[in-house]
């Protein structure tokens, strides 16, 4: 159980599995996580994973959903807080990729993590339990 105040910044894996059809046992245990982050508003997203909501589940999964299903989609997501990334973003960014030797990609979703405030971040990208000042990585599928 999430409690409010402890936002949780959700990387694009969980909500592409908790939306594909294909993806099995992981789709039931991101939708349950998403459920909780839903009730509690406790969830935040940045438009980066927005981004790779949209193309990952419309091209990269193996039953792709219609775009125009997804809009609605992205339109609910919307709803939460939104991490919007700025010039300052991606330079903290290339300063987390650095520290912890990570791919930008990750270092930009870690540091919007940072950015809003977040203690906890749900992704399988990462290993479980690592800290990044304070941002600390939970994998939902082990």
């Amino acid at each position: 159980m999430i409690a409010a105040n402890d936002l949780t910044f959700v990387d694009s894996n969980v909500l592409i599995y908790a939306h594909d059809t294909s993806a099995g046992g992981k789709r039931e245990v991101a939708a349950a996580r998403l459920a909780d982050l839903w009730r509690t508003r406790a969830g935040i997203i940045s438009v980066q994973v927005l981004q790779e909501l949209y193309v990952n589940i419309t091209r990269k999964v193996a039953r792709p959903l219609a775009k125009a299903a997804v809009i609605p989609l992205l339109e609910a997501y919307a709803k939460w807080r939104i991490v919007v990334p700025y010039a300052a973003t991606v330079v903290q960014s290339v300063r987390v990729e650095e520290r912890f030797q990570l791919s930008f990609w990750d270092a930009l979703i870690v540091t919007s993590a940072q950015m809003a405030g977040a203690k906890r971040l749900l992704t399988e990208d990462l290993q479980g339990g690592q800290n990044f000042d304070g941002v600390v990585v939970e994998n939902p599928f082990l």
